[in-house]
Protein backbone atom coordinates (compact mmCIF):
# COMPACT_ATOMS: atom_id res chain seq x y z
CA UNK A 1 0.00 0.00 0.00
CA UNK A 2 2.88 2.35 0.81
CA UNK A 3 4.36 1.85 -2.66
CA UNK A 4 1.01 2.60 -4.30
CA UNK A 5 0.60 5.74 -2.19
CA UNK A 6 4.07 6.94 -3.19
CA UNK A 7 3.38 6.23 -6.86
CA UNK A 8 0.24 8.35 -6.66
CA UNK A 9 2.13 11.11 -4.83
CA UNK A 10 4.66 11.02 -7.69
CA UNK A 11 1.82 11.24 -10.22
CA UNK A 12 0.42 14.31 -8.44
CA UNK A 13 3.92 15.86 -8.43
CA UNK A 14 4.30 15.11 -12.15
CA UNK A 15 0.91 16.69 -12.86
CA UNK A 16 2.05 19.86 -11.12
CA UNK A 17 5.27 19.96 -13.12
CA UNK A 18 3.08 19.66 -16.21
CA UNK A 19 0.86 22.50 -14.94
CA UNK A 20 4.01 24.57 -14.38
CA UNK A 21 5.10 24.00 -17.97
CA UNK A 22 1.64 24.80 -19.34
CA UNK A 23 1.26 27.98 -17.31
CA UNK A 24 4.80 29.32 -17.49
CA UNK A 25 5.91 28.34 -20.98
CA UNK A 26 2.92 27.25 -23.08
CA UNK A 27 0.23 29.67 -21.90
CA UNK A 28 0.09 31.61 -25.20
CA UNK A 29 0.92 28.62 -27.43
CA UNK A 30 -1.64 26.35 -29.09
CA UNK A 31 -1.53 23.65 -26.38
CA UNK A 32 -1.93 26.22 -23.59
CA UNK A 33 -4.73 28.03 -25.42
CA UNK A 34 -6.59 24.77 -26.01
CA UNK A 35 -6.04 23.40 -22.50
CA UNK A 36 -7.26 26.55 -20.76
CA UNK A 37 -9.81 27.46 -23.44
CA UNK A 38 -8.31 30.92 -23.88
CA UNK A 39 -8.15 33.29 -26.81
CA UNK A 40 -4.70 34.58 -27.70
CA UNK A 41 -5.78 38.04 -26.54
CA UNK A 42 -6.90 36.84 -23.12
CA UNK A 43 -3.82 34.63 -22.77
CA UNK A 44 -1.46 37.45 -23.68
CA UNK A 45 -3.08 39.77 -21.13
CA UNK A 46 -2.89 37.16 -18.36
CA UNK A 47 0.49 35.58 -19.17
CA UNK A 48 2.30 37.11 -16.19
CA UNK A 49 -0.41 35.92 -13.79
CA UNK A 50 -0.35 32.45 -15.34
CA UNK A 51 3.43 32.27 -14.97
CA UNK A 52 3.09 33.16 -11.30
CA UNK A 53 0.47 30.45 -10.89
CA UNK A 54 2.77 28.00 -12.67
CA UNK A 55 5.56 28.83 -10.26
CA UNK A 56 3.31 27.96 -7.32
CA UNK A 57 2.48 24.65 -8.98
CA UNK A 58 6.22 24.04 -9.19
CA UNK A 59 6.54 24.63 -5.45
CA UNK A 60 3.79 22.08 -4.81
CA UNK A 61 5.60 19.54 -7.01
CA UNK A 62 8.91 20.25 -5.27
CA UNK A 63 7.34 19.70 -1.86
CA UNK A 64 5.85 16.38 -2.91
CA UNK A 65 9.17 15.22 -4.37
CA UNK A 66 10.90 16.31 -1.16
CA UNK A 67 8.47 14.13 0.78
CA UNK A 68 9.10 11.18 -1.52
CA UNK A 69 12.86 11.33 -1.00
CA UNK A 70 13.15 12.40 2.62
CA UNK A 71 15.01 9.68 4.57
CA UNK A 72 12.98 10.01 7.76
CA UNK A 73 9.73 8.11 7.10
CA UNK A 74 7.69 9.91 9.76
CA UNK A 75 8.76 13.34 8.56
CA UNK A 76 8.33 12.29 4.91
CA UNK A 77 4.74 11.34 5.73
CA UNK A 78 4.11 14.79 7.21
CA UNK A 79 5.65 16.53 4.22
CA UNK A 80 3.59 14.53 1.73
CA UNK A 81 0.39 14.99 3.74
CA UNK A 82 0.94 18.76 4.01
CA UNK A 83 1.62 19.27 0.30
CA UNK A 84 -1.24 16.97 -0.74
CA UNK A 85 -3.57 19.02 1.47
CA UNK A 86 -2.27 22.19 -0.20
CA UNK A 87 -3.01 20.67 -3.63
CA UNK A 88 -6.51 19.67 -2.51
CA UNK A 89 -7.27 23.16 -1.17
CA UNK A 90 -5.95 24.77 -4.37
CA UNK A 91 -8.01 22.34 -6.45
CA UNK A 92 -11.21 22.96 -4.52
CA UNK A 93 -10.70 26.72 -4.73
CA UNK A 94 -9.97 26.48 -8.45
CA UNK A 95 -13.09 24.36 -8.98
CA UNK A 96 -15.20 26.90 -7.09
CA UNK A 97 -13.79 29.95 -8.86
CA UNK A 98 -12.60 28.87 -12.31
CA UNK A 99 -13.79 25.47 -13.54
CA UNK A 100 -15.28 22.32 -12.01
CA UNK A 101 -12.80 20.41 -14.16
CA UNK A 102 -10.03 21.40 -11.73
CA UNK A 103 -11.70 19.32 -9.03
CA UNK A 104 -11.16 16.17 -11.09
CA UNK A 105 -7.77 17.02 -12.58
CA UNK A 106 -6.08 18.42 -9.48
CA UNK A 107 -7.97 17.81 -6.24
CA UNK A 108 -9.23 14.26 -6.81
CA UNK A 109 -5.83 12.65 -7.52
CA UNK A 110 -4.36 14.42 -4.49
CA UNK A 111 -7.26 13.32 -2.29
CA UNK A 112 -6.83 9.72 -3.43
CA UNK A 113 -3.08 9.93 -2.77
CA UNK A 114 -3.75 11.35 0.70
CA UNK A 115 -6.20 8.56 1.51
CA UNK A 116 -3.72 5.91 0.36
CA UNK A 117 -0.96 7.64 2.31
CA UNK A 118 -3.01 7.44 5.51
CA UNK A 119 -3.97 3.81 4.86
CA UNK A 120 -0.35 2.86 4.29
Amino acid sequence: MSMLANVLVAVVAALHVYFLILEMFLWTRPLGLKTFRNSIEKATESAVLAANQGLYNGFLAAGLVWGLFHPNAAFAFQIKAFFLLCVIVAGVYGAATVSKRILYVQAAPAALALILLYLA
